[in-house]
């Protein structure tokens, strides 16, 4: 059974129309310019000669840090091709019979038959490691029968499917041979909104686009139904294909991958980033599966118009003192958090003795604090200070239910 909460410490299910960069389309503009030159414009036309009659060799002037980065990572940069064969069940009569008029008299039960299509699908991917291990997106290999991968230099082999969780949209490939160009990963804690950003893939089944721009924001929140919480922002051109691919700084070392944007706008592409992604991947690789810490709390961050609703509500018995904190809403009967006492109206306040902001940070900390490690959570309840230690349990499989 799905539990819709408004702000449930893994997943708040809130409606934000965000695309996943699954399929492809592509349109071609051509502008034409023209230009006119005065009498006076002579030394212009010299230095365009001069610059037209100069040998065809790089300057100094030609190359940056782009090309550079380019040239380190293209190589570990792969296109996935996937397909899948999607069965459907399709009536047996002439398509001109398959209408209203006829089913009078052949009646609903019109006989069907099975019939297949193969549905291809193209995204992007990076090696991670030199035996052959691609991370990319859930999304791009999500059902696929078959999948292939393609590296820059055109040799093309078969890839197995470690794993894939559509909850965090990681997946692992395995291509058979070593020795493979792996990239360089960088510290997703050292990167800073302003810092220049290059992202490579296959965006509309262009092979190897590179575009450049800057890292927009960090720790962004999508309110997706998927982790993670915290997202890398940038504004260089991410298009459908370029899922999957690497997000780099400047040095050529992934600090994300490119998972989405927002529909109808531009300059807004996301990544998750890199060291969630190596977290998950791992478990990927070692266990075929992820699994989540888990506390059973719903929590809101809580504000000055969150506390007056809840202080003037008539028939509340719950009275808030605390002026700022994350305040649990509601706690799942049997979970981690009810055991050891924790109650809606609680306050949290710092957990592990650090205080905490909002409730995409409680998830943060959950989520790296992991398994089998106890978390010291502090909270006021009706202006009293007390103190739970409570240990994540994995996130049961059986519900819906995706709130740490």
């Amino acid at each position: 059974m799905r539990k819709k909460f408004t702000a449930y410490l893994t997943l708040p299910l809130i409606s934000l129309t965000v695309g996943f960069l699954s399929s492809c389309s592509r349109e071609l503009s051509r502008e034409t310019f023209s230009s006119t030159a005065s009498p006076t414009s002579t030394p212009t036309v010299i230095e365009q000669q001069n610059q037209a009659n100069r040998p065809l060799t790089p300057t100094s002037e030609d190359n940056n840090f782009v090309v550079k980065v380019v040239e380190k990572v293209e190589p570990s940069v792969v296109q996935i091709n996937t397909q899948r064969t999607v069965r459907t069940e399709a009536p047996q009569l002439p398509e001109a019979f398959d209408d209203p008029f006829f089913r009078r008299y052949f009646g609903e039960a019109v006989p069907t038959e099975p019939q297949e299509r193969v549905v291809r699908g193209l995204g992007s991917g990076f090696v991670i490691n030199p035996n052959g291990q691609i991370l990319t997106n859930a999304h791009v290999v999500n059902n696929a029968d078959r999948v292939t991968v393609t590296f820059s230099n055109g040799r093309t082999f078969e890839g197995k499917v470690l794993g894939k969780d559509p909850v965090s949209d990681v997946a692992v490939v395995q291509i058979e041979g070593n020795n493979f160009p792996a990239v360089e990963i960088a510290d997703s804690n050292s990167i800073k909104p302003g810092q220049w950003a290059v992202a490579i893939g296959n965006p509309l089944g262009l092979q190897q686009t590179v575009t450049v721009g800057v890292i927009s924001a960090i720790e962004r929140s999508l309110n997706l139904s998927t982790r993670p919480s915290n997202y890398v922002q940038t504004d260089a051109a991410i298009n459908p294909g370029n899922s999957g691919g690497p997000l780099l700084n400047a040095q050529g070392r992934v600090i994300g991958v490119n998972t989405a944007i927002i529909q109808g706008a531009q300059g807004l592409g996301f990544a998750i980033p890199i060291d969630t992604a190596q977290r998950i991947a791992q478990q990927l690789i070692t266990k075929g599966k992820v699994e989540y810490p888990y506390l059973g709390v719903q929590t809101l961050t809580l504000t000055d118009v969150v506390k007056e609703k809840i202080n003037n509500y008539p028939n509340s018995n719950i009275r808030i003192v605390a002026d700022q904190g994350i305040l649990v809403v509601r706690v799942v009967p049997g979970s981690p958090a009810a055991r050891v006492g924790i109650r809606a109206g609680d306050v949290i306040q710092q957990i592990n003795n650090q205080p905490v902001k909002n409730a995409e940070e409680v998830q943060q900390v959950v989520e790296k604090n992991g398994l089998n490690n106890n978390l010291q959570i502090q909270v006021v309840r009706n202006g009293q200070n007390l103190e739970f230690t409570v240990q994540p349990e994995p996130l049961p499989s059986t519900g819906e239910n995706k709130n740490p």
